[in-house]
């Protein structure tokens, strides 16, 4: 008898025909209870939810994070876990890269005051557009795993830009090895960094980590970006910062309530840029974190 699996989200059409191949896919709220194994992308798995799943003996992460699992809910009820970390690293860093390019030329902006009607800004247009060029800039990193590594190796390679970063886990050896000058504080990176990349995984000791302590700390003209998890950044704080001009420039591709409110404050300001979870919507990514994601539900199912 085939195995059931729970999928109610978009994974990469390869994967699931692969899924479809070796297992009943399972899409119905109704039949639940039913599966198998789940494959979680952006929903969370809450104890509630696990005692639903009377047969659940897997629970497949379509991605790196765990936060949204009751892990303890889990390994009480005889549940595996897991994430497939990795897999999507690279398009993540190309996102970081493109939100500071987007955000350093004020190619968001440009693109709105075009689109209402232009003429009426005169001279003032270049003036309200005037960028910034990243050559020999310095980047500083919040955390320093796979996606950062990237982020800097892009950086380094291509602009010349200068390195530091800030990580619980780095040691000196590594960061030698990665050209990455160490730290010794959080605060130190940014004080100094033209450009700061947050690349942590959330937990509770990283849970709003990053306010206004940090924020004033910035150095003018020195611009944020976050593609991690929005709940690591005090939404409220870096919204004070920016309409005050503390903080010159933010960008996030995600944040603390997903879908974000079209109303968050957040993206009522012009030097702020918000995109939905994107960082890994590519096609080569989803293809490789669905794959890995798959593979792992049917070989846990079937050991």
């Amino acid at each position: 008898m085939m195995k059931k699996v729970f999928l109610c989200e978009f994974i990469h059409p390869d994967a699931y025909a692969y899924l479809k191949a070796n297992a009943e896919i399972i899409s119905s709220w109704e039949r639940f209870g039913e599966a198998d194994a789940v494959i979680d992308r952006n929903f969370k798995m809450t104890a509630e939810r696990m005692d639903q799943g009377k047969c659940l003996k897997v629970i497949g992460v379509h991605g790196t994070g765990t936060d949204d699992i009751d892990l303890e809910a889990a390994r009480q009820r005889g549940i595996q876990v897991f994430s497939v970390p990795h897999q999507n690293a690279q398009s993540v860093a190309e996102m970081n890269v493109a939100l500071m390019l987007t955000l350093g030329r004020k190619i968001f902006l440009a693109d709105r005051m075009l689109r209402n009607k232009p003429d009426q800004e005169g001279g003032n247009l270049f003036a309200k557009l005037q960028g910034t060029e990243f050559h020999e800039k310095i980047l500083g990193l919040i955390g320093v795993g796979d996606i950062s590594k990237r982020t800097a190796m892009i950086c380094q390679q291509g602009f010349g830009m200068q390195v530091i970063g800030w990580s619980r886990h780095l040691s000196d050896e590594e960061a030698k090895v990665l050209n990455v000058e160490k730290c010794q504080t959080m605060d130190a990176v940014f004080e100094r960094a033209d450009v700061i990349v947050i690349g942590l995984s959330l937990e509770s000791s990283t849970r709003r980590l990053i306010g206004m302590e940090q924020f004033i700390k910035m150095k003018p003209g020195a611009i944020l970006i976050n593609s991690t998890r929005g709940a690591i950044l005090d939404e409220k704080a870096l919204y004070d910062a920016l309409k005050s001009g503390t903080v010159s420039g933010a960008a996030c591709d995600v944040f603390e309530e997903e879908p974000v409110a079209k109303d968050h404050p957040l993206l009522s300001l012009d030097n702020f840029i918000g995109t939905p979870h994107l960082g890994a919507n590519t096609d080569e990514a989803l293809k490789r974190v669905g794959m890995a994601v798959v593979q792992g539900v049917l070989e846990r199912l079937n050991n």
